[in-house]
């Protein structure tokens, strides 16, 4: 069994920077493709960022390329998403999920993930 636990959000202004993590417990939770997903009120569900499991490899949505960074630390068994100039569109509740199915490769749809954590607000003002 692996858990997930995100941490990190808050209110910032738009422009701003925030960094969200995801720590991880399960023994094999760092063998794992991970990845950030987020929901917006009334909105489904949405692909942010990917990773695969050793951190050499990273996909983004089109929508925060440029400015979102993902990155993990398999020895402290946490996940990172750096967000730099926020816009109040990035408002939503952001997810961090693993899939133990796969670890090679990064994978944007959400069923490919089996488990998820309890999500962090993230709220960017205008």
């Amino acid at each position: 069994q692996v858990h997930l636990v995100e941490s990190g959000g808050g209110l910032v202004q738009a422009g701003g920077s925030l960094r969200v993590s995801c720590a991880t417990s399960g023994r094999t939770s760092s063998t794992y493709a991970m990845g950030w997903f987020r929901q917006a009120p009334g909105k489904e569900r949405d692909f942010v960022a990917a990773i695969n499991w050793s951190g050499s490899s990273t996909v983004y949505a089109d929508s925060v390329k440029g400015r979102f960074t993902i990155s993990r630390d398999n020895a402290k068994s946490t996940l990172y998403l750096q967000m730099n100039s926020l816009k109040p569109e990035d408002t939503a509740v952001y997810y961090c999920a693993a899939t133990s199915s796969y670890r090679s490769g990064t994978y944007p749809h959400s069923y490919v993930y089996d488990y998820w954590g309890q999500g962090t607000q993230v709220t960017v003002s205008s």
